[in-house]
């Protein structure tokens, strides 16, 4: 900040700096000064350090100023590394003439940058939507409504809420949504979204507590705080139908006022704030409900490495990397979208898959479609730099290209007959008046920035070819001017000349004095001759000193005109986005089915499961044949339907790659796509949990096992009869009698109380007693070969239980020393024959109960004779002989057994 103290002794620029700094103190401003934008005092000292360039300082005195700058043409660069480092800039500009400017050059900010409200292509990454989100707790919701007369209880804070709104905007491409969702899935809906900057109230009783400190550990958005007020019941609702231009906000399906208006006009009014320009293409706003979409919470995102390795947290490697073969920036983003919110509801899952169904039987016809489709440029962000004033010549042009290809995939599509590509045919409206109109005006050459000139096409304006031809045709019309007036006057010595002070003159030497004619004005005599100027040639030195600045403000006015007629046309063209994008989605998923012999599954509301051969999706690219496929049947009903699957076997064998294996299976065919498998038959999935892994969570002061535990009891707490419950080593971090309590008891209490399907990986054999147990549980194993000291993985999932882990051979493989392994035998060797089993009846299941308090299958299990024995024993009329003598006898029939 500028001090103070120094005010008294700013120059003008620096005082014109200090009033738009402190109208904007949290952004960096960058303050035009000519060819340069110019930071000063903190700001200059953090674009140094952040952008790598040189600090210096105004002035030379012990308080001097200190400065950093970068060239206007470089912004877009230099914007972008400030925006990654979580900062917002001010863009200060000159907004008149310096050379006509009277006194202090007159500046504005006309713009506020921010990482959710970018536009332009350089700062943004193209496969990856760009979302600035808001929300609002409906304690703030009752707050304010309670105040302004809406229903909800009035004034205080209110209890702790229920509900929570979220509103999400990409303002790159004008998509605009709102959500009322419970508040205790709010954190998993963001990370979902994963927006670049969130809007939260600077109210500190309108959020939870733990709120904020949790979204700042899970998230890498940047958090805006906006004042209480906006949240004001009737000031959402002016806003919002103020921006939509509309009486109600019924017509986008908001019959009743809900904390995802208050919301969503968050967004709407953050934004007028910062673009200081039209918003125009945020035309709509779409209620997205929960239950249609299945349910993917933070954990099971990151644990099925949908988005990004867990490893190195990479796209590569993940499930949207390998199944991402779109053609188009807009189906790249699209295609993410379904990928991390699939669909719940069974028609329109089939709508999807008819579709890829169709284009997958077309060869040709989808090939095709790819390669018209490999030609379309981003046009839903074209439109949009379009409609806020911000599209280049080039963006314009790319919008004609694009155009082009529509009567060619218009064509193609119409050969469909599956009911969403039949719907996607009659929206991709052609726009040809645009294309024409676009390549009529626009130099298919022109610059990036249409300030530089050249812009306009030749031959659209008669003007402007004019003024083009003086400036290049200038020395040949003087010579012919001068060889035209040596002709009419005889004066064989009459030249036409320039120079700064006089500018263009017709020289006559003083021979021919008496004989000028009439229409020469004498404006200089020399030496030897008279210089004249005549009105032709005034009208061509007017038209030569100022052709070229005539020409671009021309230029300007009518790239603007071009600009403003496209720009009407934004429902339409974001319309044609959106039929595009996803058509390329359904190209993508038609295009991989068929190279990577994937299968249509067959959906139902069943809650079974029967998978024949299903691959991994991406270990099957990496892998290729080497690759083992596996069955897997889960059924349900109470005649032996096997719900529960317990899969045990050794380490590195493929527990883990089959639990999630299935997990992505499952999350494939409910985004309507094919699947790699030989077949499919699946029971629609409500949600999908996950426990998998030990991530440390050291900076919160939650151990690897407190973590488990908080996981494991959100899928106990939230599952339904309907879900998919994927667990992997529950209980391992802690230690192993306590682990196996637990991990025994949850698996008890999903088979007798949840009954969802569940697959859990686990090396507590003595879990496997359960299918013993439980009718709906069932035991699978990895199948091992073993052949004198050596073990082989087949990696073959079958029926069954183990009870070796074969950890020592792992040890091996990963080069641990023979003399370490060699005493873990020994260890071993002494352990199992330490703590065998002394009994062949179930021991963890003895006293398993249902719900309701009733005995399970052990309560008829044969007793035991000595337990018996013992039991009928009268102990206090017992001697110490006769009870030794009955432990010699107890020692001696167990020996026997």
């Amino acid at each position: 900040m500028v001090p103070a103290a120094d005010n008294q002794k700013l120059t003008p620029a620096m005082k014109q700096y200090r009033h738009f700094k402190d109208q904007y103190p949290q952004a960096i401003l960058f303050f035009r000064m000519g060819d340069f934008y110019e930071t000063f005092y903190e700001d200059a000292k953090i674009c140094s350090r952040v952008l790598g360039i040189a600090l210096t300082s105004r002035g030379k005195s012990q308080n001097s100023v200190p400065l950093a700058g970068i060239p206007y043409h470089a912004l877009d660069t230099y914007l972008h590394k400030m925006i990654k480092a979580g900062h917002k800039v001010a863009i200060c500009e000159q907004v008149e003439d310096a050379a006509q400017s009277k006194g202090i050059v007159k500046r504005d900010v006309v713009r506020l940058v921010t990482p959710g409200t970018l536009t332009e292509d350089s700062l943004l990454e193209k496969n990856v939507g760009n979302y600035l989100a808001a929300v609002c707790f409906d304690r703030a919701f009752r707050s304010r409504a309670g105040k302004t007369g809406h229903s909800g209880k009035p004034g205080g804070a209110g209890p702790k809420p229920e509900h929570a709104g979220l509103a999400w905007v990409d303002l790159s491409t004008g998509q605009f949504f709102a959500q009322l969702i419970e508040s205790r899935f709010l954190l998993d809906e963001l990370i979902r979204l994963a927006p670049s900057e969130c809007l939260l109230s600077d109210d500190p009783d309108a959020l939870p507590k733990k709120f904020i400190p949790q979204l700042e550990e899970l998230s890498s958005a940047v958090l805006t705080t906006r004042p209480g007020w906006l949240y004001d019941t009737n000031q959402a609702v002016e806003t919002l139908k103020k921006h939509f231009g509309t009486a109600s906000l019924e017509g986008f399906g908001f019959s009743r006022l809900d904390c995802s208006l208050a919301a969503a006009a968050a967004v709407i009014d953050y934004l007028n704030e910062t673009q200081k320009t039209a918003i125009g293409h945020i035309a709509g706003l779409r209620r997205v409900t929960r239950d249609k979409f299945l349910h993917i919470d933070k954990a099971t995102l990151r644990s099925l490495e949908i988005e990004r390795t867990i490893r190195d947290n990479t796209t590569a490697g993940s499930l949207l990397h390998c199944l991402d073969e779109t053609n188009t920036a807009m189906g790249a983003r699209k295609l993410r979208l379904w990928l991390c919110y699939p669909l719940n509801d069974l028609e329109n899952i089939r709508f999807r898959q008819d579709a890829v169904a169709e284009l997958f039987q077309l060869d040709r016809l989808r090939e095709d479609l790819r390669k018209h489709l490999s030609q379309i440029s981003d046009i839903e962000r074209i439109t949009t730099r379009i409609s806020t004033g911000r599209a280049s010549p080039r963006d314009l042009l790319h919008l004609a290209r694009t155009l082009r290809q529509l009567p060619g995939i218009k064509l193609l599509i119409e050969e469909c007959s599956s009911a969403m590509v039949s719907r996607l045919t009659a929206r991709c409206d052609l726009l040809e008046n645009i294309a024409d109109l676009i390549e009529s005006a626009i130099n298919p050459d022109a610059p990036l920035s249409y300030r530089e000139g050249g812009i306009i096409r030749n031959g659209y304006n008669e003007e402007i070819d004019r003024l083009r031809s003086i400036g290049r045709d200038g020395k040949s019309w003087l010579a012919q001017y001068q060889k035209r007036l040596v002709e009419q006057t005889g004066f064989s010595n009459l030249k036409v000349g320039f120079n700064k002070v006089f500018g263009y003159y017709v020289e006559v030497s003083h021979t021919f004095k008496g004989q000028v004619p009439p229409d020469f004005v004498r404006k200089q005599t020399i030496k030897n001759a008279e210089r004249y100027i005549t009105d032709e040639l005034k009208r061509y030195e007017t038209d030569a000193l100022n052709a070229e600045q005539r020409c671009r403000e021309l230029e300007d006015k009518l790239f603007q005109d071009v600009r403003t007629q496209t720009a009407a046309q934004t429902l339409r063209l974001q319309q044609v986005a959106d039929a595009l994008a996803k058509i390329d989605c359904l190209c993508c998923l038609a295009h991989i089915a068929r190279h990577r012999n994937y299968c249509r599954p067959s959906l139902h509301l069943e809650p079974e499961m029967e998978i024949v051969e299903g691959r991994h999706p991406v270990l099957d690219i990496s892998l290729a044949d080497r690759f083992v496929p596996n069955d897997l049947t889960l059924t349900a009903g109470s005649d032996g339907g096997k719900q529960i699957a317990i899969i045990t076997g050794p380490n590195m064998s493929g527990k883990s790659t089959y639990i999630r294996q299935t997990a992505l299976l499952v999350l494939m065919a409910q985004m309507g796509g094919f699947i790699p498998a030989r077949s499919a038959s699946l029971g629609l999935v409500d949600r999908i949990f996950t426990r998998i892994g030990a991530s440390d969570e050291l900076t919160r002061g939650q151990s690897t096992f407190m973590v488990e535990m908080i996981e494991t009891a959100n899928i106990l707490n939230n599952a339904t009869d309907r879900s998919l419950v994927i667990l992997d080593e529950v209980g391992r971090g802690t230690s192993t009698y306590d682990g196996l309590a637990l991990a025994w008891a949850i698996t008890e209490h999903i088979a007798t109380t949840i009954k969802c399907r569940t697959l859990f990986a686990t090396h507590y054999h003595e879990i496997t007693e359960l299918a013993d147990l439980l009718a709906n549980v069932t035991n699978l194993n990895v199948a091992v070969r073993e052949w004198k000291d050596d073990v082989v993985f087949l990696h073959k999932i079958i029926p069954g239980r183990t009870d070796k882990s074969y950890g020592i051979h792992v040890a091996r493989l990963a080069g641990i020393p023979k003399n370490v392994l060699s005493r873990s035998s020994e260890i071993l060797d002494e352990l199992e024959s330490s703590f065998s089993r002394e009994a062949h009846v179930p021991q963890l299941g003895g006293r398993l109960e249902t719900p309701d308090g009733q005995k399970l299958l052990f309560d008829n299990a044969p007793p035991d004779p000595l337990l018996e024995k013992l039991r009928h024993t009268d102990l206090n009329n017992l001697t110490p002989i006769q009870a030794i003598n009955m432990l010699h006898e107890i020692i001696a029939e167990l020996e026997n057994r």
